[in-house]
């Protein structure tokens, strides 16, 4: 990636298709525009391309003009596709259309690359996915993997994020990619503020499962959402599965089937999740000894601390803290893609 100057900041093109979805289209705008250091500059600059320079429809009965056409990918740091149709106008036995295919060649090499729910389609039938993990929107999962069988896909999943190459599934999964995209360029710190200011949930893990035909709860059936608050204000407690359920004032098996049904997950893994969230947080924005961190974030020992954020995140606390240092450090320059 070329050197950019100080207070630079990193370069987001979305690339709009025709019969794109508003809502997605709109993601990366709204989140990484909400995005700023510590003296309040913007840390990426978003501009929104088509692939000829033409308005293009959208799914909502209304056309989108952009100011932008396909050269500015040539300018782009990270490129965001988002969805505009069941596969995009993209199959495996017919490859890319050819103006989506001359526009996506305009892109540098090592540029970062994320879809959103069925453009995955659009970089697979680019071979951009051959061999590597990804995942699409459930509904067109299957059809996703007879027309690309080289790609490692898993549909059960948020998103996957494999370095240079990030994609997620459906809807709001494109905020949780986008957000994790601004932690791991900045930090939790950072990616918080940005969530606060969008007033959506500052972190769902990639690996948390994607909502498949889940009802949701009646108005009048009890909900886990008050035990998940009281919990949070908890995690260095070592809290238990039974203290969880009395506190909902449910039975165990309840508590445990609906609190599935609400959050995706079970109450063990959201607990390490948030307390991973915790840890990372205090590595990031204190100076606290590993030992205090794992303490108060509900791990008990430095140990079990390691463990758990090497299995999550690939990396001890020392290491994520000297990270994170490093880019604290350089607060006036724009992330860097990794």
């Amino acid at each position: 990636m070329a050197s950019r100057s100080p207070h630079r900041p990193h370069r987001v093109v979305v690339l709009a298709l025709d019969g794109v979805y508003p809502f997605e289209l709109g993601i990366p705008s709204r989140v990484f525009g909400n995005a700023e250091d510590a003296e309040g500059r913007a840390l990426y600059d978003v501009v929104v391309c088509t692939a000829d320079g033409r308005p293009v429809r959208t799914d909502a009965g209304f056309s989108a003009a952009v100011e932008h056409g396909p050269e500015a990918l040539e300018t782009a740091e990270t490129v965001v596709i988002p969805p505009a149709g069941p596969c995009n106008g993209a199959r495996a036995a017919d490859g890319l259309p050819e103006p989506l295919a001359a526009a996506l060649a305009r892109v540098r090499p090592g540029t970062r690359l994320v879809s959103f729910c069925s453009a995955s389609f659009v970089l697979a039938a680019a071979g951009l996915l051959d061999g590597r993990p990804a995942t699409t929107h459930w509904q067109v999962a299957e059809q996703f993997r007879r027309e690309f069988p080289k790609v490692r896909l898993d549909e059960d999943v948020l998103f996957v994020d494999d370095g240079d190459i990030l994609t997620s599934a459906g809807v709001a999964a494109g905020v949780d990619l986008c957000l994790h995209l601004v932690r791991r360029d900045h930090g939790s710190a950072v990616a918080n503020h940005v969530a606060r200011r969008c007033v959506v949930p500052p972190w769902r893990d990639g690996g948390q499962a994607q909502y498949i035909e889940r009802p949701v709860p009646e108005p009048t059936v009890a909900t886990t959402a008050p035990t998940r608050a009281w919990a949070l204000q908890r995690l260095q407690e070592p809290l238990t599965l039974g203290e969880l359920a009395d506190h909902a004032r449910m039975s165990l098996r309840t508590f445990t089937r609906r609190f599935r049904d609400e959050v995706g997950t079970t109450p063990g893994r959201w607990l390490t999740a948030q307390r991973i969230e915790l840890a990372r947080n205090l590595l990031e924005t204190s100076d606290l000894p590993i030992d205090l961190v794992a303490h108060r974030a509900g791990f008990g020992t430095a140990n079990s601390l390691r463990q758990h954020m090497r299995s999550v995140l690939g990396v001890s606390p020392a290491a994520y803290r000297r990270t994170f240092t490093a880019t604290a450090a350089q607060a006036p320059r724009a992330a860097s893609v990794a």
